[in-house]
């Protein structure tokens, strides 16, 4: 059935939903400039905090880049204190990067501003009824993302 006058078309609502989670996803990040870390490295972190220890090359992978470029991420990192290194328990010949204690405090505070900025957003912004709205779409779209 087409979507009626009212109904946005699925193609619209996929566009405008694109930018809107793009440019959401932009501002979060920016709320986290003061970290002094790149993307990169805040995305390492968190995969590091949500799936543990990991090889280098499982992070290159997992993170859809070259080994060589995840292995200076991880290097700064490390001499940053925010990720330490330790032999593999099933492999020797490799280590495995973790989340230090100082990689864990800085991680939930970059966590904390994000979480802030949004928090304040949506009390300034939108009113109970369009919090409701949200919070009903939020459900929503974790439903489309599980698709």
């Amino acid at each position: 059935m087409p979507p009626s006058a009212t109904e946005p078309a699925p193609e619209q609502l996929a566009a405008e939903l694109t930018d809107v989670m793009r440019l959401l996803v932009r501002r979060l990040r920016g709320e986290a400039r003061d970290s002094g870390l790149t993307p990169s490295q805040r995305s390492v972190m968190a995969r590091l905090d949500a799936e543990g220890p990991a090889t280098t090359a499982a992070l290159a992978r997992a993170e859809f880049v070259r080994p060589q470029s995840m292995r200076g991420t991880l290097a700064a990192m490390v001499e940053q204190g925010l990720v330490g290194r330790r032999p593999d328990p099933d492999d020797a010949r490799q280590s495995v990067l973790f989340l230090t204690g100082e990689g864990q405090r800085v991680l939930a505070s970059v966590r904390a501003a994000k979480h802030e900025w949004l928090t304040a957003a949506l009390t300034e912004e939108l009113g109970p009824g369009e919090r409701r709205t949200v919070a009903e779409a939020s459900r929503l779209l974790a439903r489309v993302v599980r698709h």
